[in-house]
């Protein structure tokens, strides 16, 4: 976040400065939930949209305060078992475990296929409807990595959903990021 000065600059200084001006004008300025807000307000409204290292409860509290309006966990598993990324049936009881673990009500059937263009990319992907948003991934043969993605507006444990995936599939390290949507 850039410090905010309440010193205005020379009107004709360096174009650089002015530059880095108008990217912070336009920051300040920003439109949210229809407001302009000005500069003093910045630091008062500013949301985090990614977080790290933030506990189940601590972001499940976080998406009701800010009303925010989804919440997506990204997952990323390396070292996963090949045989079951490889499975389809497995990807498919993945799915309807993850629903349940979660609390999502699944919206017919997943899609769960297998293609690529080339072995690097080479792999299943899946998607399931959930009535509130959706869950996808894809799973790389190559690397024997899985890249999921769960999103919903409503609230759900982003960390037991992570470990869950990671036990799951084997994955000898996984890393995930959780963003909330306003």
């Amino acid at each position: 976040m850039p410090s905010i000065s309440k010193k205005e600059p020379a009107k004709w200084g360096d174009p650089r400065e002015r530059i880095k001006l108008r990217a912070l004008d336009l920051l300040v300025s920003s439109s949210i939930e229809g407001t302009m807000v000005g500069e003093r307000n910045m630091l008062e409204m500013r949301r985090e949209m990614a977080v790290r290292n933030m506990k189940d409860d601590d972001v499940i509290w976080k998406f009701k305060k800010d009303k925010a309006w989804g919440l997506c966990t990204m997952v990323d598993l390396k070292q996963c078992n090949p045989e079951t990324i490889r499975d389809p049936e497995k990807i498919h009881e993945f799915i309807i475990k993850l629903c349940d673990l979660i609390e999502m009500k699944r919206f017919g059937d997943p899609t769960i296929v297998h293609f690529g263009p080339n072995a690097k990319v080479a792999g299943y992907s899946m998607t399931q409807l959930i009535e509130t948003s959706l869950v996808s991934g894809h799973f790389a043969n190559e690397t024997n990595s899985a890249y999921l993605d769960i999103f919903s507006c409503k609230a759900y444990a982003p960390e037991k959903t992570a470990r869950f995936c990671k036990e799951f599939f084997g994955a000898k390290s996984m890393d995930f990021n959780v963003v909330f949507r306003y």
